[in-house]
């Protein structure tokens, strides 16, 4: 139906979308509205984990869907209570509380780190200490976590119990640790910030310092924890563990399904009404995040992440190599890879699409690589060809300028 003369878009305009509509999707690519195909090295920002239309995660839903959506957690909930438990086994946490969206269980997390102090009889203590540069979701609670202007702008006055660090500054951390100091809240790769992996003995360090004054350690693995690292979570390279972790994006493979999981003593702190929600931990979400868990905890499974990462590093630092003035660094962990580029990266990812390659950016000039982590060799040679392309048409577009 055709709009309405100077009726406005129904949608809010907070989105600069690009010209592409998604129709389906099989595997690593997605199909357009017109049937063309494209490589998907986005994964819906770090969410399709397992890919598009994974058989296994689709008979899950449809299984479950035939039989029940919802009931609400007033409630038992064999699915959650299966999932929680299979969580647990396999991470330091004892106890899970299960969300719809990353920001949830971030907003979870600053909640559970409050009451923590509070059941302890310290209830002054409610600061955060967070980086620089951070991202942790857009409620007020956690834009205000990351002191970005572009997030903040029009939306103060902001809650004022954060404290800024730049990323991973011990020594400036440790200048803001007062009486009031709940917790450190880090993501151990900085997605939003740059694709930055914090260095091992950075966050052991952490640990240290957080142990050393009685303060909560708190990892916001939305975006690189699901195996994206090459291990379950991203964590686990340091040998550190937190008291509290948000997880989110991959454990759905593209289901809205986030998590809160934190050890014992810090998560029994909440007790009935003190926390809750309305669609988190549904029989329906939860049938998928378990569909999820059996395919990334297969014998083997992080095995392939570690090796394909592997091979899609060596080809990116060959196209650095190549293009020296255009790339600038490669980094990252595991499938969670920026391309820092000399020149604004939006018409790259334009012409990426005109390809058939899917991007991402982190900020204005870095490249986000995270594609699903069921990718092969033939994905990665297929993605560095238009990289490839893109980058030398860039080089001789500089070169007829200079010219």
């Amino acid at each position: 139906m055709a709009r309405k003369h100077n009726k406005p878009d129904p949608l809010m305009p907070v989105y600069r979308r690009f010209d592409v509509a998604f129709e389906r999707g099989e595997g690593a690519y997605l199909f357009d509205v017109k049937g063309a195909r494209y490589l998907d090295f986005a994964s819906g920002i770090a969410v399709t984990a397992l890919g598009h239309s994974h058989p296994h995660l689709v008979k899950a839903l449809n299984e479950q869907g035939a039989k029940l959506w919802h009931t609400s957690n007033l409630f038992q909930i064999p699915l959650q209570e299966k999932l929680a438990e299979r969580l647990t086994e396999a991470t330091f946490a004892d106890n899970v509380f299960f969300t719809n969206s990353g920001v949830e269980a971030i907003e979870c997390a600053l909640k559970l780190a409050r009451k923590y102090h509070h059941a302890k009889g310290d209830e002054k203590r409610y600061r955060v200490i967070t980086f620089i540069n951070a991202f942790h979701g857009r409620s007020l609670a956690a834009i205000a976590a990351s002191g970005k202007e572009k997030l903040i702008r029009g939306f103060g006055p902001m809650p004022d119990w954060f404290d800024f660090v730049p990323f991973i500054d011990i020594d400036a951390l440790k200048t803001v640790i007062g009486d009031e100091t709940a917790a450190i809240l880090i993501e151990p790769v900085q997605g939003e910030g740059g694709i930055l992996p914090a260095k091992k003995e950075q966050l052991q360090r952490l640990r240290e310092i957080a142990d050393e004054h009685g303060l909560l350690l708190i990892f916001d693995e939305i975006q690189c924890g699901m195996g994206r690292s090459g291990k379950l979570f991203a964590h686990e390279w340091a040998g550190v563990t937190p008291d509290i972790m948000a997880v989110a994006k991959g454990i759905g493979g593209g289901f809205p399904i986030g998590a809160c999981l934190a050890r014992a003593s810090v998560g029994e702190a909440l007790s009935a009404g003190s926390h809750g929600t309305t669609y988190g931990g549904n029989p329906l979400a939860m049938a998928v995040g378990n569909a999820v868990l059996d395919v990334i905890l297969e014998e083997g499974f992080l095995d392939h992440v570690q090796e394909i990462t592997k091979t899609l590093m060596t080809g990116l630092n060959k196209l650095k190599q190549r293009y020296p003035g255009l790339i600038t660094d490669v980094r990252g962990l595991g499938l969670m890879i920026g391309v820092e580029c000399s020149v604004k990266i939006r018409p790259l990812i334009a012409r990426g699409l005109e390809l058939g390659l899917v991007l991402t950016p982190s900020g204005e000039n870095i490249l986000r690589l995270l594609p699903p982590l069921i990718i092969e060799d033939s994905h990665i040679s297929e993605a560095l060809e238009k990289l490839d392309r893109i980058f030398a048409e860039v080089k001789l577009k500089r070169a007829r300028t200079k010219g």
